[in-house]
C-alpha cells in the first residue's frame, strides 16, 4: 500500500468517526429548542448548532492534521471571504446543510464534508443523523449508503424522470423569474418535481437513483463538494448549468444519473431562460 493511500485511509476513518460524533449535536437539537439568527436575509437561517458542529469538525481535524486547510460555511460567513482552493489537502465543510429544514425539525438535514487534494475531490461524506442515512464515497472506490453500494438512475427520458429543483430561491426577487421559468419548463415535461431543501442530500438522492436529476444555481462549495463526488462514484455526472465543466468553487449545478439526460436538461434550461429574457424585454418596452 502506497504512502498516499495509507494517508487517505486514515483521513477517511478519522473524519467518519468525527462526523458521526458531531452529528449528536443535530440529533439532540431537533428534540430541543433552537435559537435562530438570520444571515444573508430572512430566507437563510442559522443557529448556534451550525457553528457548534463546524467548530467540532474543524477543531478535531486541525488537531489530527495540522497542515490541512479548511473551507467552511460558518468561517467564511464570519470572515466574509471565500478562500482559494489550493493543492493543499482542504476540507470543505457544511456543518448543517438544510438549515431551514433543521430549524423546523423537517428531517431532511445533514452534515456535508469533503476532502480535496491537488484540487481533486478524494473523500465525500453526507450524513443525515435524523434518518440515519450515511452516504460515503472515495475517488475510484464507488459510492455507498450505510455501507451498501449505490448506483444512479439509467432513465434517459425527461418524461420518465423525477427532477429536483430548489424552488425556494424564487424568494430572491432579482432571479425569481428565472427560477420560476425553469420550474415551469420542468413541470411541463417531467414525471414529477421535488424540492427538498438540502443540496447535499438531494445530490445523494440522485446518486442512489431515487431521482434522475437535480438543478440549482446560487450555491456555495460546501453545499455540493461531497455530494458531487458521491454522484460521480455512483455512475452519474455533474456539469455546469450551461453544459460545461463543473467548478466546485463556483457551482452552478446540473446533476444527473446519466449524461444523455444532462444534455436534454441543458437544452430545456436554455430555452426557459430565453423565454424569460423575452418577457423581461416586453416588460421594459411596455
Amino acid at each position: 500500500m502506497g504512502s498516499q493511500q495509507h494517508d487517505l485511509n486514515h483521513y477517511f476513518d478519522f473524519v467518519m468517526k468525527l462526523t458521526i460524533d458531531s452529528a449528536k449535536v443535530i440529533r439532540e437539537a431537533i428534540q430541543g429548542g433552537k435559537n435562530i439568527e438570520t444571515k444573508a436575509g430572512d430566507w437563510d437561517l442559522v443557529t448556534q448548532y451550525d457553528r457548534k458542529v463546524e467548530e467540532i469538525l474543524i477543531s478535531g481535524l486541525s488537531k489530527e492534521f495540522p497542515t490541512h486547510k479548511f473551507i467552511g460555511e460558518e468561517t467564511v460567513s464570519t470572515n466574509n471571504h471565500l478562500p482559494e482552493l489550493t493543492n493543499a489537502p482542504t476540507w470543505i465543510i457544511d456543518p448543517i446543510d438544510g438549515t431551514t429544514n433543521f430549524v423546523h425539525s423537517f428531517p431532511h438535514t445533514c452534515i456535508s464534508i469533503a476532502l480535496a487534494i491537488n484540487k481533486e475531490l478524494e473523500i465525500g461524506i453526507v450524513y443525515n443523523p435524523v434518518l440515519e442515512q450515511l452516504f460515503t464515497a472515495r475517488k475510484g472506490r464507488g459510492a455507498f449508503l450505510n455501507g451498501k453500494s449505490i448506483r444512479s438512475s439509467s432513465v434517459e427520458e425527461l418524461a420518465n424522470s423525477l427532477i429536483c429543483i430548489e424552488a425556494s430561491y424564487a424568494t430572491i426577487e432579482d432571479i425569481r423569474d428565472i427560477i420560476l421559468g425553469r420550474l415551469e419548463a420542468f413541470v411541463s415535461i417531467a414525471h414529477g418535481i421535488r424540492t427538498l431543501g438540502s443540496a447535499a442530500l438531494t445530490l445523494c438522492h440522485v446518486a442512489m437513483g431515487a431521482a434522475e436529476a437535480y438543478h440549482t444555481d446560487n450555491l456555495m462549495p460546501w453545499d455540493v463538494a461531497a455530494g458531487t463526488l458521491i454522484i460521480k462514484e455512483a455512475g452519474g455526472c455533474v456539469i455546469d448549468t450551461n453544459g460545461g465543466n463543473f467548478e466546485v468553487m463556483s457551482p452552478k449545478v446540473l446533476a444527473v444519473g446519466n449524461r444523455k439526460l444532462a444534455q436534454e436538461l441543458v437544452k430545456l434550461i436554455k430555452h426557459a431562460d430565453a423565454r424569460t429574457q423575452q418577457k423581461r424585454l416586453r416588460s421594459i418596452q411596455a
